[in-house]
């Protein structure tokens, strides 16, 4: 039955349009101007520093996408082919495609009901299955913050710590929000986020690497550029 007399909004929320507040158009000139048109540069310096420190980590890399974020995270954590990556459910591709780049083999858990996130209670179901014995153990588990909504992070960073787990958190969408007072982005060994054109904030394409571990985030800028650098990577 169609709804009558439904007042039609003059202002529109989209979804993922991104919003322009007045600066952009400067620092984009300023870029040109100053002939810092490589991903690199005073700006992408700034950009790293005022992420690591809104987030609260030691570290940050931009990269091209979130996806190469996750992709270095599931390269540090020493995934191999046949390796098991334990991954949400309910989720972008991107999220778990990185697994399958490096020949590892993805096992979805189950979602919860109240936050479409991965459940916890299914992931130690999933641990007690994959234990090492007639399973391999698991080499990471990487859990996604649906529509920016954080997933019972505190939780399942227990249950992988218990089990000696990697976490990696990909909080693409969830640039900004908190969980129990702590900022996305911060509850994995490594973590990323993403500035596509739909996320909270947009580069128009990118992402950023963000980790406690210096040193990975060191091999990470490395490897985000086609691997020059002096750090071993071994």
């Amino acid at each position: 039955m169609p709804i009558k007399n439904f007042p039609v909004f003059e202002k529109r929320v989209y979804l993922s349009s991104p919003t322009m507040h007045g600066e952009e158009q400067q620092y984009v000139q300023e870029a040109f101007d100053t002939n810092w048109v490589a991903p690199l540069g005073k700006n992408v310096d700034e950009f790293e520093k005022t992420v690591a420190t809104y987030v609260g980590v030691q570290e940050a890399a931009a990269l091209t996408a979130g996806t190469a974020a996750l992709h270095l995270a599931v390269k540090l954590a020493g995934v191999r082919p046949g390796d098991i990556v334990l991954c949400s459910d309910l989720t972008f591709a991107a999220t778990v495609n990185p697994v399958s780049y490096e020949g590892g083999i993805q096992v979805f858990i189950d979602s919860e009901r109240d936050t479409w996130n991965m459940d916890p209670q299914a992931l130690e179901v999933a641990f007690e299955k994959y234990d090492g014995k007639k399973y391999p153990k698991p080499k990471a588990v990487i859990v996604a913050n649906l529509y920016g909504t954080p997933a019972k992070l505190d939780e399942i960073r227990a249950i992988c710590d218990a089990h000696d787990t990697i976490l990696i958190e990909d909080a693409a969408e969830s640039l900004g929000a908190t969980y129990k007072g702590q900022q996305t982005g911060t509850f994995g060994t490594w973590n990323a986020v993403s500035f596509n054109g739909n996320k909270i904030i947009t580069t128009s394409g990118g992402g950023m690497f963000l980790s406690d571990d210096v040193e990975a985030v060191k091999k990470g800028t490395i490897l985000g550029n086609a691997g020059t650098g002096t750090i071993s990577l071994l």
